[in-house]
Order: C-alpha cells, then sequence, then structure tokens
C-alpha cells in the first residue's frame, strides 16, 4: 500500500475531513432517539419514525440534488452539504436551551441531515473520481473504510459518556462542530476544479433540467449489467442488516437480560475486524483480481447474520452474537472498499454525481421500507423469528452479485447511449 504522502496533499484534507465527520456522526450515535425518550417524552412509534421516515423523506428530498450536483464544481458542494447539517443540527441545542424543542423539529432536522448526506456522498464520489488516477481509487477507499471503522469504535464509548455527563444534546453539538470542522478543511484543499461539461442530451436545455434528467442515474445503473445487480444486491443487503438489528435489541436488552453496556461492547469489539478487513483488501485484490475478490467477499458477508436467531441468554449469547458480528464486519471491511472502487471505475465521469446519488436515494429509501415492514414482522411472529427470516434472505443476496468480471465503462456507457435517446 502506497503511504499517505502518495496520494497528495488534498486528499490528505478530504481524508481529514471525513474522519473528522465520521467520529462526530459516531459521537452523536443515538442522540435522537435518546432525545426524543428522554427530553419530549416520545413513544415508540414516533421514535421509530425518526430513522425510516426521516431517512425516507430525507432519500426523497435528495433525488433532485444529484443533476444539481453533477453540472457544479464538487467542492463548494461538498462545503455546502458540510454547513447544511451544521445549521441544522445545531438548532436542536438552540432549541432545547430556549425551551422550545419539539419532536417535529427532530423530525425535519433527520430529513435535511439524511437529504445533506446523500448529497455529500455523491458529490465526494464524483470528486474523488477527478481528484485521484484510477490506480489510487481502491487505496483511497480501503482509507476511508478503515477510517469508518476506527470511528466506530472509539466514537459510541465516548458518546456515551459524554451524553452520562452532559446529556444527548451535547453529542448533537459535537457532531455539528464536527460538519464546521469537515466543511473547513475541505475548503482548504485548495486547488483547481474544472467547471464540469453540460451534456446536451435533450434533458438540459438554457441551464436547467428538465424533470427526464432526474432518472438519469437510475437509467445508467440499469443499463450496466454490472450494477444492476449490485445495485440490487446492496439494498436488499444493507436493508435487511438495518431492519434486523432494533429487532436484536428488544431481544437482547428485553427477553434476553442483557445489560446495556454488553449489548453496546457485543457491536463494539467486532468492529476491529473492519479495520483488519479494510488493510486485506487491496493485496487481495492484488493477488485474486477485483472481482473475484468483490463476489466472494460478497457472499462471504451473507452467511453471518442467521447465526443471530440462535442468540441465548448469558456469556455465550453474548459471545455468539460477537463472533457473528466480527465475521460479518471483516467480510464487510473487505467488500466495502472494492465495491465503492469497482463502481467508481464503471460509471463515467460525467454521470458520476447522479449515479451515486440513485444509488444513495435507493439504498436509503430501501432500508427505511425494510425497517418498517421489518418492525411488523416482529409484532406478529416475534423478533428471534424475525431476525431469523431476514437471515434466511440474505442467504440468497449473493445471487445478485455480478456473475462473471464485465468490461469496463465502454460497455455500460454504450448501452446507457441507447437507452437515453430522446
Amino acid at each position: 500500500m502506497r503511504n499517505g504522502h502518495r496520494l497528495g496533499r488534498r486528499f490528505g484534507w478530504l481524508w481529514g475531513a471525513y474522519g473528522t465527520s465520521a467520529l462526530g456522526t459516531w459521537l452523536a450515535f443515538g442522540a435522537f432517539p435518546l432525545i426524543a425518550i428522554q427530553v419530549l417524552h416520545s413513544g415508540p412509534a414516533e421514535v421509530a419514525a425518526l430513522s425510516s421516515v426521516g431517512a425516507a423523506v430525507g432519500a426523497a428530498v435528495a433525488v433532485p440534488l444529484g443533476p444539481w450536483v453533477e453540472f457544479r464544481r464538487k467542492r463548494p458542494v461538498l462545503v455546502a452539504m458540510d454547513l447544511v447539517r451544521f445549521g441544522a443540527l445545531l438548532t436542536i441545542p438552540a432549541a432545547f436551551a430556549l425551551g422550545v424543542l419539539t419532536f417535529l423539529q427532530l423530525l425535519l432536522v433527520s430529513v435535511v441531515v439524511a437529504a445533506a448526506d446523500i448529497t455529500f456522498r455523491a458529490a465526494s464520489g464524483a470528486y474523488l473520481k477527478t481528484l485521484l488516477p484510477a490506480q489510487d481509487l481502491l487505496v483511497a477507499n480501503a482509507r476511508f473504510e478503515s477510517t469508518a471503522w476506527t470511528t466506530t469504535i472509539i466514537g459510541p464509548p465516548l458518546g456515551g459518556a459524554a451524553i452520562g455527563l452532559l446529556g444527548p444534546v451535547a453529542t448533537v453539538v459535537a457532531d455539528a462542530v464536527s460538519y464546521l470542522l469537515s466543511a473547513l478543511g475541505i475548503h482548504a484543499m485548495g486547488g483547481p476544479e474544472p467547471q464540469p461539461a453540460r451534456r446536451e442530451d435533450g434533458r438540459m436545455q438554457a441551464g436547467r433540467m428538465r424533470p427526464g434528467g432526474l432518472l438519469d442515474g437510475w437509467r445508467y445503473i440499469l443499463a450496466d449489467r454490472a450494477l444492476r445487480p449490485l445495485l440490487v444486491n446492496t439494498a436488499l443487503f444493507n436493508g435487511l442488516v438495518m431492519a434486523a438489528s432494533p429487532l436484536l435489541a428488544v431481544l437482547m436488552l428485553g427477553r434476553l437480560g442483557f445489560a446495556p453496556w454488553q449489548y453496546g461492547l457485543a457491536f463494539a469489539v467486532p468492529s476491529v475486524g473492519g479495520l483488519l478487513g479494510s488493510r486485506l483488501a487491496r493485496p487481495l485484490v492484488t493477488r485474486f483480481g477485483q472481482h473475484r475478490v468483490l463476489v466472494v467477499a460478497g457472499a462471504l458477508r451473507a452467511v453471518w447474520p442467521v447465526g443471530l436467531a440462535f442468540v441465548g441468554p448469558g456469556t455465550g449469547g453474548l459471545l455468539l452474537v460477537m463472533g457473528v458480528e466480527l465475521g460479518l464486519i471483516l467480510c464487510c471491511g473487505v467488500f466495502n472498499p472494492v465495491h465503492a472502487t469497482y463502481r467508481l471505475d464503471r460509471t463515467a465521469t460525467d454521470r458520476a454525481a447522479r449515479t451515486l446519488s440513485a444509488w444513495a436515494v435507493t439504498t436509503k429509501a430501501s432500508a427505511a421500507l425494510l425497517t418498517a415492514v421489518w418492525g411488523v414482522l416482529g409484532s406478529l411472529l416475534g423478533p428471534r423469528t424475525a431476525i431469523g427470516l431476514a437471515g434466511l434472505l440474505l442467504l440468497a443476496t449473493p445471487l445478485l452479485l455480478p456473475r462473471r468480471a464485465a468490461a469496463q465503462i465502454a460497455g455500460g456507457t454504450a448501452a446507457l447511449a441507447e437507452c437515453s435517446q430522446p
């Protein structure tokens, strides 16, 4: 793996900004539900709405932003989305201090933050593709993945301590400040960024996007024989894993009697697997090839979650959860940077923002939908049965991984040109 300086000073600023905002996010992990419960005395339905409805509406709001981002310089967009998240989050401690905080405000802030998250991810992926040569993308994505798991390990414990001392609103302040610092870091990158050329493809007229342009991201994905199944695989895998998470919390903290610190430990310790997996990604690709690592790691990550249906009380149950999560996270640590690089490799530079925006909207919306559905199934069948059902369905998701190494972007672009004719 190349040394950090080999990717350049500008990437170093971008990486530092990502790590700062990621740490803030994990410091504030669970803060919104805690505020809803402890400060606003909200019920279970309202708390569930913060994650499901907020994410779904935020994804819908982000839909038109993908084409808007495509034809603008990406670095100012990144700074703007950081500042939007900073301003939105800062309204919560301000309203709390004035005694006017409401559940509706929490919900609206969650929508704004979700939409800004999607837009930021789309812009950052497109920007990274222009910032670094193709051979360095896997190195960069592996470093982002490693940073993500590092902040996952240290953020929640520190956030939990801060909540215990200062209350949940304090971690929201920390999260807001992290976005401000991220914006400052991205601004400090400097360097030129050319204005993206506007494509005259029948959807751009007089500098404005016609409604059909909003669907370009999905058209591009559906026209690509590798991206199409990969999107369905990602949406189903992420959605089913997230849908089972609240049910596992109910099972462990309720019926099985685990203490909150045990529940947190069960997920914090296995995150070390993410660090290991992200470090293994590039050597594995060098030895076995990108496509093979993508398929094997993607298939292996699907075999673990069904084991959570068999968790029992006591030390044995805790070790079972930690073992399952370690295997799952290790495989995800390998898969995620390879997946991110594979997706960028197959996406044309002038389509990257729209494609990544469509990808993020799809995965966010599907996760929200599946979480709601599994909440109903958990009520009808019991949490253990619903967790097992999610695990069984996950076993089928490897069938949606690309079957063979496809030609690089030329094939997808040619297919898109055929289906995009007005």
